[in-house]
Parts: C-alpha cells; sequence; structure tokens
C-alpha cells in the first residue's frame, strides 16, 4: 500500500507515519510510502481514488502511469460524477463503482481525526465493467477490519449516500451546527428532509430506483449518528477552504435544471454558500 500525497501531509506522513485519531481507537501507523508523483509507484493493482472533487481533473492527468491492463481505479469521492469521468480515462473494463461512509478531517500534516464511528466502504461492477475482481477488493478490505461489500447495485448506492450526504453537508454547513442539534429542531429534521426529497425526485428521473420510504429512513438514521457528527464540507468552510458544492447541491441544482425539475431549496443552499464562500 503506498499513499500520493501532497505537501506538508506528504512530507508528514513519509517522516513520522500517518496518526489516526478514531473514537474505534487511534492508530499510528509508521513505514509508510507516500508520493507526490503516482509514476514512481509503478503499475497498481487498485486505485483508489480519494482527492476532492475539484482536484480529480489533476488527478487523472497523474494517474496514467499506474493504470495498467489489470488495474481496478475505484472512485471514494461524494457526488455522482466521478465514475463517468474515469470510465472515459481508462475504460469501463478498469473502473468499479465505489461508496464510502467515513466523516474525517486533517487535524494536521499526517493526522486524520475520525469523525463519528462509520467507516463502511460499498464496491461493485458497473456496465462494462464486469470483469473487475470486485470479490477480491472486497475481501482484502474486510480483512484489514474495514466494513466493506458489495452491494447488487452499485449505481444505487452511489445515489443513495448522494442524496443522504447532499443533506448533511449543506445543512451543517449552512448553520455550522453539528446534526445532533439539526436533528433535535423540527426546522433542521423538515430542512435535511427537503434537500433530499429533490435529490431523490433527480434520481428517479435519471433511472435510479429510490425507494418511497428512502427519506423517512434516512431521518430515522439521522438519529443514530453521534451528537457531535459534522461533515467534511462544513470542516471545509471553516477552514476557509473551497467547498465541494457544485457536486453536492449543486449537481442537484444542475440535473434538475436538465430535467426541467425545479429544485428551489438546493438552489438556496447554493445561493447561500457561494455568498458566504465569496465574502471578503
Amino acid at each position: 500500500v503506498a499513499f500520493v500525497a501532497r505537501g506538508a501531509h506528504r512530507e508528514a506522513i513519509e517522516k513520522r507515519g500517518l496518526k489516526i485519531i478514531s473514537p474505534l481507537g487511534d492508530l499510528n501507523i509508521s513505514g509508510l510510502r507516500a508520493v507526490a508523483d503516482p509514476a514512481l509507484l509503478g503499475v497498481a493493482d487498485v486505485v483508489f481514488i480519494a482527492v476532492k472533487l475539484g482536484d480529480l481533473d489533476a488527478a487523472l492527468a497523474q494517474l496514467a502511469p499506474v493504470v495498467g491492463p489489470k488495474t481496478t481505479v475505484i472512485s471514494l469521492q461524494n457526488g455522482v460524477e466521478a465514475e463517468e469521468r474515469l470510465i472515459q480515462a481508462f475504460g469501463p473494463a478498469r473502473v468499479a463503482g465505489g461508496v464510502a461512509y467515513i466523516a474525517a478531517a486533517i487535524d494536521a500534516p499526517g493526522v486524520i481525526r475520525h469523525l463519528g464511528t462509520n467507516q463502511r466502504i460499498q464496491i461493485g461492477a458497473l456496465p462494462g465493467g464486469e470483469g473487475v475482481p470486485v470479490a477480491d477488493i472486497v475481501a482484502a478490505l474486510a480483512g484489514a477490519g474495514i466494513d466493506a461489500e458489495a452491494p447488487a447495485d452499485i449505481r444505487l448506492a452511489i445515489w443513495q449516500k448522494f442524496i443522504f450526504l447532499v443533506a448533511l453537508s449543506a445543512t451543517t454547513t449552512l448553520t455550522g451546527q453539528p446534526i445532533g442539534v439539526i436533528r433535535a429542531e423540527a426546522a433542521g429534521r423538515a430542512l435535511l428532509a427537503d434537500i433530499m426529497a429533490e435529490a431523490v425526485t433527480v434520481a428517479r428521473l435519471r433511472g435510479i430506483a429510490i425507494t418511497e420510504t428512502f427519506v423517512a429512513d434516512r431521518l430515522a438514521f439521522v438519529d443514530t449518528l453521534p451528537h457531535a457528527m459534522s461533515s467534511s464540507m462544513a470542516h471545509d468552510a471553516r477552514a476557509g477552504r473551497a467547498l465541494e458544492l457544485d457536486w453536492l447541491s449543486g449537481a442537484v441544482v444542475r440535473m434538475g435544471q436538465a430535467a426541467g425539475v425545479p429544485t428551489p431549496v438546493n438552489n438556496a443552499v447554493v445561493a447561500v454558500l457561494q455568498l458566504r464562500a465569496s465574502a471578503p
């Protein structure tokens, strides 16, 4: 296993290893290889892409030397648009769908804080990629202690996460509050539901079989989350970093416009957060 990282983060991993602070137990992993240029690693069996979506094009431009005929490339990014870009870059036979359920933030170079207790990965074959060794990859992840599975429909799984994450990221970033505060208020629960409902409508128009009870089920799931859980977008907002807004609520708005479906709540999310980001 090797990491591709940048700047002070890469230097810290290479010099001091990787420290993970987690409610499930802290880890200090030394002796890791971290490079800025993937070409230094040679051809890989599996490439997990975990950069922010705004950095995807730059990452793809660097990956050609590590992607061989039998390499599998998997995005563990947010949103529902990364897989198509991977297929365009490497062909369908080398790409699998991936979903990561985890909240984490970089506390300092080489230090990752796990927020909450989720640490689940789903991987599945996409059309044209039926030969991808999904079972072997899932078994390797499970052998490392990760909650890993291969759902029957990975596209559905990607959209299920997307719909929930759009609501979680929007509400926690807009309010600056953790999910425990948001879910405790009727207005907060209504906002979560309205954001998800618009994304569900868009998903169904794109052929994704979201169930009628999905929003209610996700609200029940929200009640099981740690009070202090937030979103990576909320952490980015507090740190003054670029937001993945264009690929979350922004994507719902774009796809809604393309389908002729109004998405007023997500439109408002985008407008408010764009204005916040542009404020001096």
